[in-house]
C-alpha cells in the first residue's frame, strides 16, 4: 500500500484504514498558517520540512464558534459532538487523503470535498466525511479546511491597498490553492490531476458554484457536484428587483471598518492582526448576534475573484464547462403560505407582484384536483433553484443530471433534513445515532455508487455491488425535465413537477432574462 509518498513540500507517512487497504494522511499543509502577517491575506506557499511529516492527525478546525458548545442545537445531535476540538488559525489550511493506490503510478479519479456551514463553521474532522467508501470505489478523496466568517471574508481598505489583486475572499482563495494544491500533488498519492470532481453541500456547493465561477479558476476541474445550495445563491422568490446577493467591495470595506472600530476597538490593520484569534472570533459572534445571519461576513464580488453575481455567470454561459450533478433533499428550505389560513395565503400570494393573480389560479386548479391548498401553493427552494440551473444548462448545451433526495429518515420527525444525505453520499451511516436499516443501506451504497461513477467518467450509471444495474439516471434535457429520487428506494421521477414548483422557475427565469442576466 501506498502508505509513504512526496509533497512538494516534504514526505509524508499515512496509516491504514480501518479498511487497510486505504491509506489515511491527515493534516498535510497545502499553504502557510493563517495568522500573524498572514491573516486576512491570500494564501500563502507552504513552508518545507525536513524527514518524513506522520500525518496521523487532523489539523485544527479553522476558527469559528465552538461546534457542540450547545447540545440541544440539532447537528450538536448529528456530528457537531465534541466542544474540545482543536481549534486555531496555526496548522489550519491543511488537507486530508484517502487513497486506495498501491503505487503512485495508478491515476485514479479524485474527488475534492467543500464542507458547507453557511461559510460561517464547518470542517473536515465531522464524522459523516469518512472517506474510505469512497476510497473503496477506486476514488481519491481530498477533504479541504479553509478560512470561514471574518476570517475568511473580512475585506478593509488596508487589505485593499496591500494586496489589490486579492482584496478579500480569502475563503475561496483558500480552497483554490487547496484545489491547485491537488493538481500539483495528487499524482504522489495514485490520483489523476486531469480527472478531479470538485464537490461540496450547502455553502460548500455555493463554493463549488463559486470556484466554476471565477475566471481564475478555470481548468483547475473537470466535473462538479452541487448538493442543497443552488436556492441560496441562485434564486429567490419572484419579484426580485435587485438580483445582488453579495456586497461589493466598497460596502463589504465599510463594514470591515466599521467591525475594527466598534467590535475590536481597533483603527488599523495591524492592531487587528495583533489580536488573539480567539477574541476576534468572540467578537465577530457578538456582531453576528446583533445584525442576523443577512449580516455575516461573506463572499464579495471584489473584481477580482468575483467580478459579478453567480447568476450573471450563469446567465451569460460563463461558467466553467464542466457536467455537474445537482440536487436537494426533500424537506429543506420549503416556502410558501406560513399557515392554512387565508390570511396566511393572502400574504404570501402578495409576494408574487404582478403574478399574484397567476399564482393564485395555479394552486385553485390544483386544489380543484384535490390538493391541499398549502401544499399546493409551496415549494422546496432548493428544487426551484436547481431546476432553474437545469432549465439554463439546456439552453447553453450543458450537461446536467438533477436529483432529489428524501427517504424516510429515522429517529426523530427531521424528516429529509437539510445535510441528512451526507450519511449516504459517504456511506457512513454506521457513524450515525439514527437507527438506519437494511434499505437505507442499500440507498447509501447506491448514492456513493453514482457519485464515484460520475467521478470517474463523468456518467454516474453503472453496477451495483452485485453486479445488476442500478436504475437509470438519466440527464436532465427539455425531453426529460425529471429528476433521479433517492427515495425509500431509487427511481427516475415519475411524475410531473409540481405546478407550483414549474411556476416560480419560470418567472424567475422570465426575471433574469428580462434584467439582462
Amino acid at each position: 500500500m501506498l502508505r509513504v509518498t512526496k509533497t512538494e513540500n516534504g514526505m509524508v507517512k499515512g496509516f491504514p484504514g480501518t479498511d487497510a487497504r486505504i491509506t489515511v494522511f491527515k493534516g498535510i499543509p497545502y499553504a502557510d498558517d493563517p495568522c500573524g502577517e498572514n491573516r486576512w491575506r491570500a494564501p500563502q506557499p507552504a513552508k518545507n520540512w525536513e524527514g518524513v511529516r506522520e500525518c496521523y492527525q487532523f489539523g485544527p478546525i479553522t476558527m469559528q464558534a465552538v461546534p457542540g458548545k450547545d447540545p440541544e442545537a440539532f447537528y450538536s445531535k448529528e456530528w457537531n459532538v465534541d466542544p474540545e476540538i482543536p481549534m486555531g488559525e496555526a496548522g489550519s489550511l491543511q488537507v486530508n487523503i484517502w487513497t486506495p493506490a498501491k503505487t503512485a503510478d495508478e491515476k485514479l479519479p479524485v474527488m475534492v470535498w467543500i464542507f458547507g456551514g453557511g461559510l460561517q463553521e464547518g470542517n473536515c474532522t465531522e464524522m459523516e466525511f469518512d472517506g474510505e467508501r469512497i476510497a473503496h470505489r477506486g476514488c481519491v478523496l481530498v477533504t479541504v479546511a479553509y478560512r470561514l466568517n471574518v476570517f475568511g471574508f473580512l475585506a478593509h481598505p488596508e487589505l485593499t491597498a496591500e494586496d489589490p489583486e486579492h482584496p478579500c475572499n480569502f475563503g475561496f482563495l483558500d480552497q483554490k490553492a487547496a484545489i491547485e494544491w491537488v493538481n500539483r500533488n495528487i499524482a504522489n498519492f495514485g490520483g489523476d490531476p486531469e480527472n478531479i470532481t470538485i464537490f461540496g453541500q450547502s455553502s460548500g456547493g455555493v463554493s463549488v458554484f463559486t470556484q466554476m465561477s471565477s475566471e481564475t479558476t478555470d481548468g483547475l476541474f473537470q466535473k462538479a457536484i452541487i448538493m442543497s445550495s443552488a436556492g441560496g445563491s441562485l434564486v429567490s422568490v419572484y419579484p426580485k428587483s435587485t438580483f445582488r446577493h453579495n456586497q461589493n467591495l466598497a460596502e463589504a470595506e465599510k463594514k470591515g471598518e466599521m467591525f475594527f472600530k466598534d467590535f475590536l476597538g481597533v483603527n488599523t490593520l495591524a492592531e487587528a492582526r495583533a489580536l488573539p484569534a480567539e477574541f476576534v472570533r468572540d467578537k465577530e459572534l457578538e456582531y453576528r448576534a446583533k445584525v442576523g445571519f443577512g449580516g455575516t461576513f461573506n463572499s464579495v464580488v471584489d473584481d477580482k475573484f468575483l467580478t459579478q453575481e453567480i447568476e450573471g455567470y450563469l446567465m451569460k454561459d460563463q461558467l466553467h464547462r464542466v457536467p455537474i450533478l445537482l440536487g436537494w433533499t426533500g424537506d429543506e428550505f420549503i416556502f410558501g403560505p406560513r399557515g392554512d389560513d387565508d390570511e396566511a395565503f393572502d400574504k404570501f400570494a402578495a409576494t408574487f407582484g404582478d403574478k399574484e393573480a397567476e399564482y393564485r389560479a395555479l394552486v385553485e386548479k390544483e386544489v380543484a384536483a384535490g390538493k391541499d391548498r398549502r401544499t399546493a401553493g409551496s415549494a422546496n427552494l432548493n428544487e426551484t433553484a436547481a431546476r432553474i440551473v437545469g432549465d439554463v444548462f439546456n439552453e447553453q448545451g450543458r450537461s446536467i443530471r438533477l436529483y432529489c433526495f428524501d427517504p424516510e429518515i429515522p429517529g426523530d420527525d427531521a424528516g429529509s433534513f437539510h445535510s441528512s444525505d451526507l450519511w449516504f453520499c459517504f456511506e457512513t451511516l454506521m457513524k450515525c445515532w439514527r437507527p438506519f436499516d437494511g434499505h437505507h443501506f442499500d440507498l447509501a451504497r447506491k448514492m456513493c455508487n453514482y457519485w464515484t461513477n460520475f467521478a470517474k467518467t463523468g456518467d454516474p450509471n453503472g453496477n451495483d455491488a452485485d453486479g445488476t444495474p442500478m436504475p437509470e439516471w438519466k440527464a436532465y434535457t427539455p425531453d426529460n425535465r425529471r429528476c433521479i429520487q433517492f427515495f425509500d428506494t431509487v427511481q427516475m421521477q415519475p411524475e410531473e413537477t409540481p405546478a407550483c414548483t414549474d411556476f416560480i422557475v419560470k418567472i424567475n427565469l422570465e426575471a433574469y432574462k428580462k434584467n439582462n442576466l
